[in-house]
């Protein structure tokens, strides 16, 4: 028999499935590792689980010790409002690990107690897709007996579990999800759920675990599909917009997104993915007023609280975007964005050993980006080691072989110089990509890199401009990153940072005069 996906615990409502806890109703912040180490000792009912247990079934392949799952408790505690020292749901057995308080009870013991809940599960069509879920992860005696006797399609299970795969965040689940979904369309060709689940794993595939940028035209295709005969499925516009995401396509994603928004206005991740384009165009008090806007409950939306840090930072409120971005630095270490975040947000106030020391601890993590080892080299660089420069850059190549700021970065800070021939080869290519419109405003910075390596500096110098003009706003980086040192003295460069800084303080006005403020910015003037 296959593990429940509900469980209740004492007053806690635990989905499996859904990745949700909840009390009373409301739901709790109860995400990533935390939510994995809840699941572990679930699964174990209330016998104790050792410290071997937890690092094998809640850290591998990662490598951690006893001090770790102790903090982890720790965090877990908190966020389910429980107290070590007078525990009422986990309790520490020491020298040997953790169990729960009381014996959790599953699904189908609660079904067993309540005869009308039964009857109601029996008929899912009556009460629609959450109670599938539960129905399709639980491996219950009725659901079995359903599936034998035609009332459930077993290709809802099969979707069912692949959704869950996919929400967990990691490769190995998301392989899982898409070879899940695979086994659908093998059954229900037609099946819109089955095709818009694809297209949206192998556009993380691209987007969150390094594979090659062709599988976004596959996930293109598997969205395209559902369109076709749907052109008001919101799911599938939000895909197709994922795709065009993952591909760099900025202004296509964009028009997906608010395609889909405009179809569903509570579609909460959908409405995150838009605002982080927003972001990238330069548009941070939008982006911001959406990333607070959400309908539901915003702990679900992944990546957000990274997100509303960034524009806070790049708004210029320092200090809030310092207490986000640490917090989730210290909570989720599975979390690739939050792993770039933090360091990232220390080199760029100028805590450079910070930075260093944030760098080695999120590279330990197991969760490799090519941001990570870009910077990992412009530390290197700050330091004079053109060496260490050239090995992080050659890594983060490897990482994304087919992505092309590390290609230039490896090739600009190579043993030997770059030919003439190739620069040339290189900054035609990025104009050939700019006029086809694939392209996000950053991408001018990398064209000004290699312009100004080819001897072409008034042509970088507009490049910078075109990124500014384009909605760039990180001026912090244009002033910190080593990579720009050939420009710091330059009166055009420094113009266009006075245009960034001017549009900046006239949208960190608009949000400090807006009543949808973040509470901590209140008394910020």
């Amino acid at each position: 028999m296959e593990p429940s996906s509900h469980y209740r615990l004492l007053d806690l409502h635990i989905d499996l499935a859904r990745q949700r806890v909840t009390r009373d109703g409301g739901a709790l912040d109860v995400q990533g590792l935390n939510f994995q180490l809840l699941a572990c000792l679930l699964r174990h009912g209330d016998a104790v689980v050792g410290f071997d247990t937890l690092m094998a079934e809640v850290w591998a392949p990662a490598v951690v010790n006893e001090e770790t799952v102790t903090q982890r408790v720790k965090l877990l505690r908190q966020a389910l409002g429980d107290d070590g020292r007078n525990p009422r749901y986990i309790r520490s057995v020491r020298g040997r690990g953790y169990q729960l308080c009381e014996a959790p009870r599953t699904a189908e013991a609660l079904i067993a107690d309540e005869p009308v809940m039964r009857q109601r599960i029996l008929r899912p069509w009556s009460i629609g897709f959450g109670v599938l879920a539960v129905l399709g992860l639980a491996g219950t005696w009725w659901y079995r007996s359903s599936i034998e006797h035609g009332r459930i399609d077993p290709a809802q299970t099969l979707t069912v579990r692949a959704s869950y795969y996919a929400g967990i965040g990691q490769k190995d689940n998301n392989e899982r999800a898409i070879l899940l979904y695979q086994q659908v369309l093998a059954r229900d060709p037609a099946s819109a759920v089955a095709h818009i689940g694809l297209s949206r794993a192998y556009s993380a595939r691209v987007c969150l675990y390094n594979f090659p940028y062709e599988w976004t035209q596959q996930a293109r295709a598997e969205a395209e599909l559902v369109l076709k005969t749907q052109q008001d499925n919101s799911a599938a516009w939000s895909a197709l917009a994922y795709a065009h995401d993952c591909a760099g396509e900025l202004a296509a994603a964009l028009r997906a997104y608010e395609k889909a928004l405009a179809l569903d206005p509570g579609d909460d991740a959908t409405r995150a993915s838009a605002a982080y384009l927003y972001q990238e165009q330069g548009r941070l008090a939008e982006a911001l007023h959406a990333n607070l806007q959400m309908h539901g409950d915003p702990a679900r939306v992944r990546f957000r609280n990274v997100q509303v840090a960034r524009e806070l930072e790049l708004l210029g409120f320092t200090d809030a975007a310092e207490r986000r971005y640490r917090e989730s630095f210290q909570l989720y270490p599975d979390n690739v964005f939050s792993n770039i975040a933090w360091p990232r947000h220390l080199f760029l106030q100028g805590r450079f050993k910070e930075a260093q020391e944030a760098l080695d601890q999120a590279l330990a993590r197991n969760t490799p980006h090519v941001d990570l080892y870009v910077l990992g080299g412009e530390l290197a660089l700050l330091r004079g080691d053109r060496d260490g420069a050239r090995r992080a850059f050659e890594q983060a190549r490897q990482l994304r072989p087919q992505m092309s700021l590390p290609i230039t970065l490896t090739a600009l800070y190579g043993a030997a110089s770059p030919a003439p021939a190739w620069l040339d080869e290189r900054i035609a290519q990025m104009q050939r990509q700019f006029l086809g419109g694939a392209s996000y405003p950053g991408d001018y910075l990398e064209l000004a890199l290699l312009q100004d390596a080819r001897g072409r500096h008034a042509d970088a110098l507009r490049s910078v401009d075109a990124a500014v003009q384009g909605g760039y706003s990180d001026r912090a980086y244009l002033q910190t990153s080593p990579l720009w040192r050939g420009f710091a003295s330059d009166p055009a460069y420094a113009a266009s940072i006075d245009t960034l800084s001017r549009r900046v303080a006239a949208q960190r006005a608009q949000v400090l005069a807006a009543d949808w403020r973040p509470a901590d910015l209140r008394d910020t003037h």
